[in-house]
C-alpha cells in the first residue's frame, strides 16, 4: 500500500516536470524548433486540425521555419493561423512553401521571457508540492485507519519529502537551463 502511494507521487510528480518542458518548448528562444508552432490550429474544411495533420514543419536553419501544407488551398488558411496566433511572426510564401524568419531577441524581451520561464518552474513546484501533499494525507489516512505504525508513516513521510525534494531540483535545472539558453545571444 505504501509502494503504491510512493509510485503515484513519483508518477505524478514526473508528469509535472514533462509538462514543464512542454510547456518551456513553446517559447522562442532565437532559434527555429517545430515546437514553437505545435499549437497552431489551422482551419481545415470547417474544421480547427492541428497544423501537424495538414502541413510538414522542418527547420530550415537556426532561425527559419519551413513549412509545406499537403494541399495547395491550404497554404493560405495556415498563412491566417499563423498571423492570427499571439506568437509575432510573419510568414513569407513562396509558391507552397511557407517560410517563418525569426527575428533575434532584444535584451528587454530575453528578460521578460526569463520571467516567464521562472513563473511556470513555479507552478511545477507547486504542482510537486500538491502531490506531496496528497501523498502524505494518504500516509495519514492509512495511520488513522490503524493499517500503518507510526514508524512506517515516519519513514515514508520521509522518504516523500526526499521525492519532493529530487523533483524541485530538476525543476530548477530546466528552469535554469532554459533561463542559459534564453540568455545565449
Amino acid at each position: 500500500m505504501l509502494n503504491e502511494i510512493k509510485q503515484d507521487a513519483q508518477t505524478r510528480m514526473s508528469k509535472s516536470i514533462d509538462s514543464l518542458r512542454h510547456e518551456l518548448s513553446k517559447l522562442r528562444t532565437g532559434r527555429a524548433s517545430t515546437g514553437l508552432v505545435d499549437n497552431l490550429r489551422v482551419n481545415y474544411y470547417g474544421n480547427e486540425t492541428p497544423l501537424s495533420q495538414v502541413a510538414t514543419v522542418s527547420v530550415a536553419d537556426a532561425r527559419t521555419l519551413t513549412i509545406t501544407p499537403w494541399e495547395k488551398t491550404m497554404v493560405a488558411a495556415v498563412e491566417k493561423a499563423i498571423y492570427g496566433s499571439d506568437l509575432g511572426l510573419t510568414p513569407n510564401t513562396a509558391g507552397q512553401v511557407i517560410r517563418i524568419n525569426l527575428p533575434a531577441l532584444t535584451e528587454e524581451r530575453r528578460k521578460e521571457m526569463s520571467k516567464h520561464v521562472h513563473g511556470e518552474g513555479e507552478n511545477a513546484k507547486v504542482a510537486i508540492r500538491n502531490v506531496r501533499r496528497d501523498a502524505m494525507q494518504a500516509v495519514k489516512e492509512l495511520l488513522k485507519s490503524r493499517s500503518i505504525t507510526e514508524d512506517e508513516e515516519r519513514r515514508t513521510e520521509d522518504e516523500i519529502q526526499k521525492l519532493t525534494d529530487r523533483f524541485v531540483k530538476d525543476v530548477d535545472s530546466v528552469v535554469k537551463a532554459k533561463e542559459d539558453e534564453l540568455m545565449a545571444i
